[in-house]
């Protein structure tokens, strides 16, 4: 842990280095295969680092009309974007930033598309589609539960696209494998297979944990290369990952700044919070990685329940306790694996918690310090 005590603590920091070696691979991939693989700014929008994955990447996805701003603004190219719902106060100022732009609802489209036509910029429209198939096993991330409000069901469909459609998007992936795709594809292929023959594009969504370790790159770009084959018309098939771009390219850094105990439970207490700085540990929940941490055993002397800052009940990790080689004390360092994707995009300020700085480690081992959220920034927040 000493390598991380000249660090901030709180801290996010992203090793640039790893981050280059997931972009590498999704760019091997996308060249392989012949598709198109963009960053999902939901999942990874760190932006200093925008202009790496500009460099490899064929651009960015957008939720949102700020997420579709952040790509103009830091990464210089138009959005992909899909949301839910479109609000018609800033459907203009969206389209101004967006190359594509998918709906979610017939009756979205219906609202919006003369919008679109009446736009001096050529755009992309295309629906969101469901194709009732999902391997995801917790249901808070599963779009293609039964009554989701995500994507057009195929009995809902009209008999052809509507005129101006020009692309389907489905999403239906977490942290899914190539097999769980190629599952997916099938279903797709299965449901709407006459609307894909009116497409001149296709998003297969997010949730492609490519640069996990073991998945099965060669049977990716296999189904790849097979999905284009069926579908020779089509002019582009779209990847768009947030996940394994930020995949273990970082970590959270935390000190402890107290220790209790309650009935023989020793609990750290930390100057971070799950619930406000790493809400997905709560919400999946999971258990993250402590660098130097073991699950406990028998045996294990020193077990500790690590406790969040914040005045929630819950806010301690759930999944189990964690076992150190040596007592834990005050001001010790305890480092979480595996925190940039799906951390600061998720950040609260409950409680007033103040939020982790931010900072990067550049390929020359150079420590830069990019922010360091204070009072202002939560008061900005508040009114």
């Amino acid at each position: 842990m000493m390598m991380y005590d000249h660090y901030p603590s709180p801290c996010y920091i992203m090793f640039e280095e790893s981050l280059e070696a997931n972009l590498q691979l999704l760019d091997l991939v996308q060249k392989e295969a012949g598709v198109s693989i963009i960053c999902a700014l939901k999942g990874f929008a760190f932006w200093h680092s925008f202009p790496m994955v500009k460099h490899y990447l064929s651009g960015a996805t957008a939720s949102s009309l700020n997420e579709a701003r952040l790509i103009s603004e830091e990464m210089g190219c138009e959005a992909h974007t899909y949301a839910p719902v479109y609000l018609e106060e800033e459907f203009r100022d969206l389209m101004l930033y967006s190359s594509h732009i998918t709906f979610n609802s017939l009756s979205q489209w219906a609202k919006y598309r003369n919008s679109l036509a009446d736009f001096p910029k050529k755009i992309s429209a295309g629906l969101r589609v469901n194709p009732e198939y999902s391997e995801i096993k917790t249901d808070l991330y599963n779009p293609a539960i039964p009554g989701s409000r995500l994507g057009i069901l195929a009995a809902d469909m009209p008999p052809h696209l509507p005129e101006g459609i020009e692309g389907l998007h489905f999403h239906t992936l977490c942290e899914n494998d190539s097999y769980a795709l190629e599952n997916c594809l099938h279903a797709f292929e299965e449901r709407f297979a006459p609307y894909i023959r009116e497409c001149r594009w296709v998003n297969l969504g997010g949730g492609h944990l490519i640069t996990r370790e073991g998945y099965d790159i060669p049977h990716l770009i296999r189904i790849l290369k097979e999905f284009r084959q069926r579908h020779p018309h089509l002019e582009e098939v779209i990847l768009e990952p947030g996940e394994a771009v930020g995949w273990r390219t970082g970590v959270l850094t935390s000190t402890v700044e107290d220790i209790v105990e309650n009935k023989g439970v020793k609990i750290a207490m930390l100057n971070i919070s799950f619930a406000c700085h790493t809400p997905d540990c709560l919400e999946m929940p999971y258990k993250p990685e402590v660098i130097g941490a073991t699950e406990p055993e028998e045996n294990s002397r020193f077990v500790y329940r690590l406790g969040g800052c914040s005045c929630l009940a819950g806010d301690f990790i759930g999944m189990g306790d964690f076992a150190f080689p040596e007592p834990l004390e005050i001001g010790d360092r305890i480092v979480f694996e595996d925190m940039i994707h799906y951390t600061m995009v998720k950040t609260t300020f409950f409680n007033g918690v103040r939020h982790p700085a931010i900072g990067v480690v550049k390929k020359d081992g150079e420590f830069v310090l990019l922010s360091q959220p204070d009072y202002q920034a939560y008061k900005a927040k508040l009114s």
